[in-house]
């Protein structure tokens, strides 16, 4: 039967490594930089700098809780732990808009680049009747690759990430050949001052690149001597993006040519932005190959995400505030079958109404944000109510890179603005009360109810002051500007820290960490280490 199955240990370090250096390089590097350029100019490098920073802290963070709790969607497995189902289920929630739409957007981004040769599909900016097949399809065959065995998924995985790596490669180099270091003074090196790199980090697509380090946290269940590799292949990841992604941004911002920056940087439009580029200075081929990347890249990130989708559905089922048919793993392969056709039909869902690229990036990037912000409490809780749980990997200085992580983090969130915040925080708030209309069908053997609120009201207290402070905040991020800049993150941090310190504090006393065979297999493989 489907329930008697159980994941297979099928991943090495190079594999989760490349799950999380191939979900960083989708599509972000064929738009981002244009992205970053438009809001923050010639400084738009300065902008992956700080992205870079704000997810190595958190990675370091979740490299310790990765090697200590392995599990398969242990993005949603460890706030459960820490605080309880109510904050699992919450968090569960937000990570199935995060992740559930990414395959969708780098569907997209295929569509959107293929756009500027087979026309027929639409523009960057409109989808039309076929072009949504294409993407239907392209998404069909995600889900096929997925559907047979983890084994083949991470080799085929690790083949792809491997080519795709190879194109943006050779375009710095070509490109370093047209730079031009004028361009880095055109209109200002950064016209739209710190905020446009604040804004850029958050709504250029900069964030959203480098959010796929958390891929070897989702397959831990599945990897081999996870303890080790991990935490190696988090680290592993998040540098080598964070080397690629900011040597694109300065090779893009230097080769463009000086005649089309007479209308300012906000004005720099190509649809297909490296390979229009590449074609303007004359590298036909290189455009050539740009173009049959921009099919490889995105596929291969939307491949990893469309299964990262069936492992946060498996996890929250296991949390038990899920349905427990996604629960279920495929004896013959090892894969949660029902839980990966719910994330092919979520996928196809995202596409339906939003129909460009551009306009999911920012929704993703907040929504999963707002998923790791609870990674830092989690781990820090631990070390107050789990002192003696083994930690193969133990962050050092936790006191400062946790808290640290969980503002910048609140920051991001803020910087995506008030449009997103909204209703994306507003969601959150409402699941939280149907939570409470329905807790008689939650679970309550581990943690009452009353322990559940306890430990989760300094999430919906932060939710709803963060609510206010994104209305009210600066112009610039869609606010009232009753709180100009800097006013606005001054106060953010400060809420950050309060609800931070107040988090840590409200972990669940004595938390268990063996809910289900899946737990207890893996605890037992671990005493082996």
């Amino acid at each position: 039967m489907a329930q008697q199955g159980k994941l297979r240990k099928s991943l090495s370090l190079v594999d989760l490594t490349f799950l999380g250096l191939g979900a960083i390089v989708g599509s972000g590097w064929l738009f981002a930089s244009q992205g970053g350029a438009n809001m923050a100019g010639p400084s738009a490098w300065i902008a992956w700098v700080i992205g870079a920073v704000a997810v190595m802290l958190i990675g370091l963070v979740y490299a310790e809780l990765g090697g200590a709790l392995p599990r398969s969607g242990g993005i949603i497995r460890y706030p459960d732990y820490s605080h309880g189902p109510l904050v699992g289920y919450l968090m569960g929630f937000a990570s199935l808009i995060a992740y559930s739409s990414v395959a969708g957007i780098e569907a997209e981004a295929v569509r959107g680049y293929a756009s500027s040769y087979w026309h027929a599909l639409g523009t960057s900016h409109h989808t039309s009747t076929l072009g949504w097949f294409v993407q239907f399809i392209l998404l069909a065959v995600f889900f096929l690759l997925n559907y047979w065995s983890v084994n083949v998924f991470g080799k085929v995985n690790s083949f792809v990430t491997a080519i795709k790596f190879i194109v943006p490669l050779l375009t710095i180099i070509i490109m370093l050949t047209q730079f031009k270091a004028s361009n880095f003074t055109s209109h200002g090196f950064a016209p739209g001052g710190f905020t446009g790199i604040e804004q850029a980090v958050s709504t250029a697509g900069i964030i959203f690149a480098f959010l796929g380090f958390r891929q070897a946290v989702d397959f831990a269940g599945e990897a081999k001597n996870p303890q080790r590799t991990v935490p190696m292949a988090i680290i592993l990841a998040i540098v080598l993006g964070a080397i690629l992604y900011v040597l694109l941004q300065v090779v893009f911002v230097g080769a463009i040519p000086a005649d089309q920056l007479g209308k300012g940087w906000a004005n720099v439009s190509f649809n297909a932005p490296f390979a229009d580029l590449a074609k303007l200075l004359g590298f036909v081929w290189l455009a050539f190959f740009l173009q049959t990347d921009a099919l490889i890249s995105p596929s291969g990130t939307g491949n990893i995400y469309l299964s990262s989708t069936a492992r946060v559905l498996f996890a929250w089922s296991h949390n038990g505030t899920f349905f427990k048919k996604f629960g279920e793993i495929d004896a013959r392969t090892g894969i949660p079958r029902a839980a990966l056709v719910l994330a092919f039909l979520l996928s196809v869902f995202w596409t339906l109404p939003f129909p460009t690229w551009g306009q999911l990036v920012s929704v993703v990037s907040s929504a999963t944000v707002m998923t790791y912000i609870v990674g830092p409490i989690s781990a820090a809780a631990f070390r107050k109510t789990a002192p003696n749980l083994r930690r193969p990997f133990r962050l050092g200085g936790m006191s400062i890179v946790a808290p640290l992580a969980f503002v910048i983090a609140s920051l991001i969130i803020y910087w995506t603005g008030w449009k997103i915040d909204s209703w994306l925080i507003g969601v959150q708030v409402a699941m939280f009360v149907i939570y409470l209309l329905i807790s008689s069908k939650m679970p309550t053997s581990r943690v009452s109810l009353g322990q559940q609120i306890k430990s989760s009201a300094w999430l919906i207290v932060y939710y709803v002051v963060m609510f206010f402070i994104s209305m009210l905040g600066d112009k610039a991020f869609g606010g009232t500007g009753m709180l100009a800049t800097p006013v606005d993150q001054i106060l953010v941090a400060v809420v950050a820290l309060v609800a931070y310190y107040w988090g840590i504090n409200s972990g669940v006393p004595n938390p268990t960490f063996v809910h289900t065979e899946e737990d207890e297999a893996m605890e037992a493989e671990m005493a082996t280490y």
